[in-house]
C-alpha cells in the first residue's frame, strides 16, 4: 500500500511575526489586537454604566468614581450600593461602603442622628468636630457633611434591629440632596479613615457633578 506523507507547510520567521494563534485559529495580528481593543471598549462601557445611577424616581443622576464596585445592598432600604477597596488593601474588612436611599425626616434631624453614631476618643462633641455646608446643586438644595470618630455601625441598617458594632478611626461623608418632588435622598460613604481621605474627593466630585437625567 503506497503510503502518502502529508506535510503542513510551516510559516516562515518572517510570516510568523505577523501572525498568532488565536482560539485554535491563525489570526493576524491586527485582527488580534481589533479583537482585544474590542473587548476592552465593551468591558470599559460596561464600568461606565454601572458606576453610573440614578435617585428621586430618576430624575437626577450621579457616577460613582473609577474603582468603586457597585454591589448588591446589604439593606432591603438601600436602593444602590457601592463598595469602595483600600488602594493597598490585604484585608478583606480593609473597605469603605456608600449607600443611596430615600428616607423621611427633617435635615437637621438627620444630621443630628448622624453625630449620634460618631463618639471621640477624648469625649468631646462629634458636632463641633464636624463640618457641614450646603450647596445648590441640579436644582436642590444639598448639605454636605464630614465627620469622624468611633463609629457605631449597624451592617443591617438603623432599622433592622441587629447589633451594632463599634469601628474606630471611622469617618463619613454624606450628603443630603433635598429634591422638590421625591423628598429627601441620603448619599453616605463611610468607612476606615484611610480610605475615605484617599476617596474623599471623588465623592465630593460625584455628588457636585450631579445633573438632572439625561443632560
Amino acid at each position: 500500500m503506497q503510503s502518502h506523507d502529508r506535510r503542513i507547510s510551516q510559516p516562515s520567521p518572517r510570516q510568523r511575526r505577523f501572525w498568532v494563534v488565536a482560539a485554535g485559529t491563525l489570526l493576524p495580528c491586527w485582527a488580534c489586537l481589533l479583537w482585544a481593543n474590542g473587548a476592552n471598549d465593551a468591558a470599559a462601557q460596561v464600568a461606565e454604566q454601572t458606576r453610573a445611577f440614578t435617585i428621586a424616581s430618576d430624575t437626577l443622576s450621579l457616577e460613582a468614581p473609577a474603582g468603586w464596585q457597585r454591589v448588591q445592598p446589604k439593606s432591603g432600604i438601600v436602593e444602590t450600593e457601592f463598595s469602595i477597596p483600600a488602594a493597598d488593601a490585604g484585608v478583606a474588612e480593609q473597605i469603605g461602603r456608600m449607600t443611596v436611599m430615600g428616607a423621611g425626616g427633617s435635615v437637621a434631624a438627620n444630621v443630628d442622628r448622624w453625630y449620634g453614631q460618631f463618639s471621640q476618643p477624648d469625649g468631646s462633641s462629634t458636632k463641633e468636630k464636624a463640618v457641614t455646608k450646603t450647596l445648590k446643586l441640579a436644582g436642590c438644595s444639598v448639605t454636605l457633611v464630614d465627620l469622624s470618630g468611633t463609629f457605631k455601625d449597624m451592617p443591617g441598617g438603623p432599622f433592622a434591629g441587629g447589633k451594632s458594632i463599634d469601628r474606630p478611626d471611622y469617618r463619613m461623608l454624606a450628603a443630603i440632596v433635598e429634591t422638590p418632588k421625591a423628598g429627601n435622598y441620603f448619599l453616605k460613604f463611610y468607612g476606615p479613615g484611610k480610605i475615605v481621605a484617599a476617596h474623599a474627593d471623588g465623592f465630593r466630585t460625584m455628588v457636585e457633578g450631579m445633573v438632572a437625567a439625561g443632560k
